[in-house]
């Protein structure tokens, strides 16, 4: 990035820090933070996490694309769900008739304190929002068909990977799961046919038994209980809030280095981070278009190209487009690739892209994401992002703002910054990733 002069406001002392931080909204985490999910849930939602029973083809878990290796994600800008072998950047689509055919269109989002008592939007384009007047509690893709009886908003994201085609429920044709998901109306059926395979093995009867007082037989498994059990574990599994972030919070203000200093400086200030990156959690839960190109399969079609229009997707309002929910930043370190699509393999690359959205999108190169090949689809996955209207149309919903003050150095002082909101302990989860499941399949 080039270098530009720039005025800084300088803070007047280290007495000032704190309460100056504080009132630009961060605050602390602590365990009260996060509702008591029961352990025995807990255990059980470990475990269903990683089966593949779960899945219309028993080949492919939640921990397949969330693993505790790679920090609660899978390590790629776009992944292989549904069909591929292997984790991470080793994950292969498979050769002939049987290999994968599409990418998962977005990237798989980080788990980090996503049971949080003020989490409420979920998904890159909020399709999923708590509303205590919607049916089931919440906003979501099955509208009525949502079950009742969800605990958490994560209970109810849980619902929606298994019926998705490419992520966890293979195609029409496949199998009997995949069979009744092929529309919205149809889930009920699906979850039932994969509640039914869970309530088959006698040893997770035995802990919905453990978990759930209702829970006398196998019959009594549904979803429901499913669900609440891979979001109890989400919840307990993924807190983290031991950073050297967190050390300053509390008093300690050796706790940063001198260049997280100045990168705290700039992210509270010049460089207007906070202002979408704000509260404990570091994100606002809202949706801004930022600029990041599109490519891979996007989640609709203009003409020939796949174009991802984000929030508009949910809302159906032309001025959500290209907007995206601000991920949290914690453990962001950890989390690469970046953007809703992986777009950049580097934190320094994503943070120039907000100084210069503009030329940052113009100037945009496939190998800055590291998109893992896939012959099938190779043709079409630059598409979008070579086309002049489709550049166009992102440049005309930008809804940040240049801040071309903001010099390279600037840049690597928030990296640094960044680099203080990882835990401590985030690389030793309570439970951790099982040895093996109830069903006898192979894990992950």
């Amino acid at each position: 990035m080039a270098a530009f002069p720039k005025l800084r406001i300088l803070f007047l002392g280290a007495a000032l820090l704190a309460p100056l931080a504080a009132a630009a909204g961060p605050g602390r985490i602590t365990g009260a933070d996060f509702p008591g999910a029961a352990p025995d849930a807990a255990a059980l939602g470990r475990l269903l996490f990683y089966d593949k029973v779960l899945s219309g083809n028993r080949n492919i878990s939640c921990g397949t694309c969330h693993h505790h290796d790679l920090a609660g994600g899978d390590a790629v800008a776009l992944g292989f769900g549904e069909g591929g072998a292997g984790l991470g950047t080793r994950r292969q689509p498979g050769y002939g008739p049987a290999q994968v055919h599409a990418r998962i269109p977005r990237n798989a989002p980080a788990l980090w304190n996503l049971g949080h008592r003020d989490v409420h939007t979920l998904f890159h384009d909020g399709r999923l929002q708590a509303d205590a007047a919607a049916p089931g509690g919440f906003v979501s893709p099955a509208g009525e068909a949502l079950p009742e009886g969800l605990s958490s908003i994560l209970a109810a994201q849980a619902l929606f990977p298994v019926t998705s085609e490419h992520e966890m429920a293979g195609s029409p044709g496949e199998n009997p799961v995949a069979d009744a998901a092929v529309t919205a109306a149809d889930r009920p059926a699906a979850w039932a046919l994969l509640a039914g395979r869970v309530a088959a093995i006698p040893a997770y009867v035995e802990m919905a038994r453990a978990a759930y007082p209702h829970v006398e037989a196998p019959e009594d498994i549904t979803i429901v209980e499913i669900v609440n059990a891979l979001g109890a574990f989400i919840a307990v599994e993924w807190q983290s809030y031991d950073s050297p972030w967190d050390a300053w919070l509390a008093g300690e203000a050796a706790a940063l280095s001198p260049a997280q200093e100045r990168g705290r400086d700039l992210f509270f200030g010049d460089a207007q981070c906070a202002g979408c990156h704000s509260g404990p959690l570091f994100t606002d839960q809202e949706f801004h278009a930022i600029g990041l190109p599109n490519f891979g399969p996007g989640k609709t079609l203009r003409g020939a190209l796949g174009v991802d229009p984000g929030r508009m997707l949910t809302t159906g309002d032309p001025a959500d487009a290209y907007r995206f929910r601000t991920p949290s930043l914690r453990n962001v370190t950890l989390t690469a690739p970046y953007g809703h699509n992986g777009a950049y393999a580097t934190l320094k690359g994503i943070i120039a892209h907000h100084c210069h959205p503009e030329e940052a999108l113009l100037s945009w190169r496939p190998e800055m994401a590291g998109l893992p090949p896939l012959d099938a689809v190779a043709e079409a996955d630059f598409a979008a992002t070579a086309d002049g209207v489709e550049v166009a149309l992102q440049l005309a919903s930008l809804t940040i703002t240049p801040l071309p003050d903001i010099t390279e150095s600037d840049v690597d002082d928030i990296v640094a910054f960044l680099g203080a909101l990882t835990g401590e302990t985030a690389g030793s989860r309570p439970l951790g990733r099982p040895a093996e499941v109830p069903s006898g399949l192979p894990v992950d």
